[in-house]
């Protein structure tokens, strides 16, 4: 009997471990996996318009979208082909303007025997609106046309996004030579996986102060300042916590209704009824005795 404890005991650490390292050997081939599908989507290129040798190329990457300002920035590169050229496709071999989409903020021009820098366009943005954070989604729509020397001439575009914080969806199509994109933003697979967690985590904490002054109000502990103290820098670190979310949601959000405005009122009455609580318990103060009066003295 005694012999075969040492063994059923060493064996169950051996089924923990075990365990436990399948835990963790699974939530790191979970955090690969969407890893990986995050970084699928940041390399997906959406492609729209005419393959013709001479043509206007038009590479357009997503820099930032600010939700908070309904806009997204958008950096293009614009590149001559064939015989609309000259230089390599350094510069337009005639004047070039690209005309845009009413949610583009004005058209593009570049002048004949130009070399052709990148420009940062702002596009307007619809839908939302950011107090659904961090199920908030927005949309534009994207038209590129291009003209030179007064005719109009092939496009052909590339859209891209290089903002981490948002994952793009795009529908490509081209309508009477023009490309044509009808985009979707919304917050991309880290963002949302860190935001339910705050929520998470903001509940979490919150049961456990709840737990505690609970065991402190029924066991009638009095002011224990260790706990108090706990509870009270969990109040506070819930606030810098929350403003460590991605994109920086403004307050009234949905996370906040969700988790963060319960968890602070919940948290500040725990801390006040514990206290009450441990002030009834201690009691009145006792009241000091009186001085002996010294040897001699009536």
């Amino acid at each position: 009997m005694t012999r075969g404890r040492p063994s059923s005991r060493r064996r169950g650490g051996l089924i923990g471990a075990l365990l436990v390292l399948l835990a963790v050997a699974a939530a790191v081939v979970c955090g690969f996996w969407l890893q990986y599908g995050e970084r699928q989507d940041l390399d997906t290129r959406y492609e729209a318009g005419s393959t013709a040798p001479d043509r206007i190329d038009i590479d357009a990457t997503v820099q930032r979208v600010d939700a908070a300002g309904r806009e997204l920035l958008l950096r293009v590169l614009v590149t001559p082909r064939g015989a609309l050229a000259e230089a390599g496709g350094l510069s337009p071999a005639e004047n070039l303007t690209l005309q845009t989409s009413p949610a583009v903020r004005g058209d593009l021009g570049f002048p004949a025997h130009s070399r052709i820098a990148t420009v940062d366009v702002p596009v307007a943005l619809s839908g939302g609106p950011i107090t659904d954070y961090p199920f908030d989604t927005y949309d534009t729509e994207l038209e590129f046309a291009a003209v030179q020397g007064g005719e109009s001439v092939p496009v052909r575009m590339r859209l891209s996004n290089g903002d981490t914080l948002f994952s793009l969806a795009a529908d490509a199509s081209e309508v009477r030579g023009a490309a044509v994109f009808s985009v979707e933003a919304a917050r991309s697979g880290s963002a949302l996986v860190f935001a339910v967690f705050m929520m998470v985590a903001m509940w979490a904490l919150t049961v456990a102060v709840l737990m505690g002054g609970w065991y402190l109000v029924r066991r009638r502990k009095g002011l224990t300042w260790p706990a108090l103290g706990w509870m009270a820098a969990t109040l506070f670190a819930l606030a810098a916590f929350r403003n460590t979310a991605p994109g920086a949601p403004p307050i009234g959000s949905l996370l906040d209704y969700l988790a963060f405005f319960w968890a602070e009122i919940l948290i500040a009455f725990c801390v006040i009824v514990v206290v009450v609580g441990a002030v009834w318990a201690e009691g009145p103060v006792p009241s000091e005795p009186a001085p002996a009066p010294a040897p001699g003295q009536p």
